[in-house]
């Protein structure tokens, strides 16, 4: 064996330690156990109700994703009870592995072509006024998927044209044509989350840089002009600073983004990044005044806040809902 071969250290792809580092050394050691009792504005109730069932039979019976389920949002109880969810297409499994991320990673291996149709029919069904819409990240494609996201959002404008489509959408690699073939579609609102701080991006969004999603953000918000609100989402959790997220905010305001959203990381399993601590609900109430003083429109801030939660409520709505589900929601 060469001393080089001898010398080699072992790399890993664990969400907990990418690349084979050591978190702690940019974390400290002082993290939260996996196991613990978490403080009580965590509790939620289980999810459950007649408009409940109903979207999950629905969303069951058209073999849809929605990362809701994915992701393991806390909010599923709340939002599929409100006849809301957040679709997302070109499948279940992504190219890349972030820390904090509950979504499949792998190589995807099957994409449907007829996935835009069914999405929009769901959402036909459902009576929405507002859908939002995501997707793994697909690097195995040659536009990154952005032909099937400009599909999907066409097919929602022809079976749902009073519903606002928002997209909260992978960073395309940086490319700006695949960029612009989704905004050349105007979705209502585009929404990329930069989900941290600049420092924590090696170790939280190990494949993308802070740079590069800050400047999806701004093409964006110039590709789409007024027609288009610019939106994006932090969590907190990770040892960031109150003046570090500020900043962040600060730098996200110059690039035109109007609506912010900011919500506590939960450490899905042992697997993932630890949680270094919960912030106090007066914390986020802090971050949200700091917010406002810097010019976005809306600010969601709060534990269980994310992207998706509320979206409705996050730009002007022109049309109620009309369907089953959306008339049991507000009944």
């Amino acid at each position: 064996m060469s001393d080089q071969t001898a010398d080699r250290k072992h790399q890993t792809r664990s969400r907990a330690n990418p690349g084979g580092m050591d978190v702690l050394t940019v974390l400290g050691a002082d993290v939260r156990p996996i196991r613990e009792r978490k403080p009580a504005w965590f509790k939620v109730p289980p999810p459950g109700g007649e408009t409940y069932r109903e979207l999950k039979k629905l969303i069951k019976e058209e073999n849809l994703n929605t990362v809701c389920a994915e992701a393991a949002c806390p909010n599923i109880g709340e939002c599929w009870s409100r006849g809301t969810a957040t679709f997302m297409i070109l499948g279940d499994t992504c190219t890349r592995r972030c820390g904090f991320c509950n979504v499949n990673s792998g190589k995807p291996t099957w994409n449907d072509p007829l996935e835009p149709a069914r999405v929009a029919r769901s959402i036909a069904k459902m009576g929405l006024r507002h859908a939002v819409i995501t997707s793994v990240d697909r690097d195995d494609l040659p536009d990154y998927g952005a032909g099937i996201w400009a599909k999907t959002i066409r097919e929602v404008r022809r079976q749902a044209p009073k519903c606002k489509v928002e997209v909260l959408t992978p960073d395309f690699r940086g490319q700006e044509m695949p960029l612009a073939k989704v905004l050349a579609e105007r979705p209502d609102v585009f929404n990329h989350n930069v989900e941290t701080v600049p420092r924590l991006y090696e170790i939280a969004r190990r494949g993308s840089t802070w740079e590069r999603s800050n400047r999806v953000l701004r093409v964006a918000k110039e590709f789409g002009g007024d027609e288009v609100a610019t939106k994006s989402g932090m969590m907190v959790g990770l040892g960031e600073r109150f003046d570090e997220v500020v900043d962040a905010l600060g730098t996200l305001r110059e690039s035109g983004v109007q609506i912010i959203t900011i919500g506590q990381y939960l450490r899905p399993t042992e697997r993932h990044l630890p949680v270094v601590r919960y912030w106090h609900p007066d914390e986020f109430k802090a971050v949200e005044e700091a917010g406002y003083a810097l010019g976005f429109d809306h600010i969601a801030s709060g534990p269980l806040v994310r992207s998706s939660y509320h979206a409705d409520e996050h730009i002007a709505q022109a049309e109620p809902g009309v369907g089953p589900l959306a008339a049991a929601a507000t009944a």
